[in-house]
């Protein structure tokens, strides 16, 4: 169920902070026309550390309303509190999303063994709604071992999914190798996502597809056929996007990405402390730059 692109959909506020529900409306819609497997909201792309608990249950049931069975909604519903991660999961199963993606705990820095009994128990707490499992070192100061997941994946038929942001590409193959049949490896990443089809993976939770989805669907999709021709035009699309994948990072996601759709108008370009605006002047004219590229805008 969790294959080909799905979109870590971001959150845009007003000017007075609050969400901005009409702009998130259409992006979905937007989102949902292109043809992406998948949306993801209230992730790390969603600005999830910085939402009330009342606004992240608000943006799920938005979200689930609007899509209307027309893609899958995977609801970040993570915490670095297994007791909340349990309640925001049970909330999106209640309100009819089609799973969870589930972060691994950040901050408090747990072991494998506090990494396993974390994802165990809100696999046990939910046990016929399906889970995708968040990976991100980076963030989360912890890597969630390939033997880890593996234990959670052979014991809990609901953790169906892995969303790999570890950068580790031999992590991704490695568990690749070892997963159940029917059990989805995915890239957190838009530029590996290619690499990681290559190797045997299943797409992509992708930033970029907040802008181009139906740019990102079509490399994606083509890339998963494993066919010498399509792997090359999947090729050559990755390649026309290669510097463009780079400026949605020039700064911490998802400052990149919430600038250039508000330079296109879509959303305003407001984040919520402590993410603030672009702190470089010469990062904002390299986005422009490459947004130019892919004629975004003239």
């Amino acid at each position: 169920m969790f294959k080909g692109v799905i979109t870590a959909l971001v959150t845009p506020f007003k000017k007075n902070g609050k969400i901005d529900y009409e702009a998130l409306e259409k992006i979905i819609e937007m989102q949902v026309l292109s043809g992406v497997r998948g949306i993801s909201p209230c992730g790390t792309t969603g600005e999830s550390p910085t939402l009330s608990n009342q606004e992240h249950r608000q943006i799920i049931r938005f979200v689930v309303d609007k899509v209307n069975k027309r893609t899958n909604v995977i609801a970040g519903t993570g915490s670095n509190s297994t007791e909340e991660a349990i309640n925001l999961t049970k909330f999106a199963e209640k309100y009819n999303a089609d799973g969870a993606l589930v972060v691994v705990p950040y901050y408090n820095k747990p072991t494998q063994k506090g990494l396993y009994l974390h994802f165990k128990t809100i696999a046990n707490a939910v046990p016929h709604f399906p889970i995708m499992v968040y990976n991100i070192k980076g963030r989360c100061a912890v890597n969630l071992n390939t033997e880890t997941l593996s234990k959670l994946m052979d014991e809990y038929i609901n953790i169906i999914s892995v969303k790999e942001a570890s950068g580790d590409i031999q992590q991704m193959k490695d568990v690749i190798k070892i997963r159940r049949k029917g059990f989805s490896v995915l890239s957190g990443d838009d530029n590996l996502a290619i690499k990681l089809i290559k190797a045997g993976g299943d797409g992509v939770v992708s930033v970029a597809s907040n802008i181009i989805p139906t740019i990102i669907v079509k490399m994606v999709d083509l890339a998963l056929k494993r066919d010498a021709i399509n792997l090359i035009a999947a090729e050559n699309i990755k390649r026309n996007l290669r510097q463009f994948f780079k400026a949605l990072f020039l700064e911490i996601n998802p400052i990149p990405i919430k600038t250039m759709m508000a330079e296109l108008g879509y959303i305003q370009e407001v984040f919520r402390l402590p993410l603030c605006s672009l702190e470089d002047i010469g990062n904002r004219k390299k986005i422009i730059k490459e947004m130019r590229k892919i004629r975004l805008i003239r």
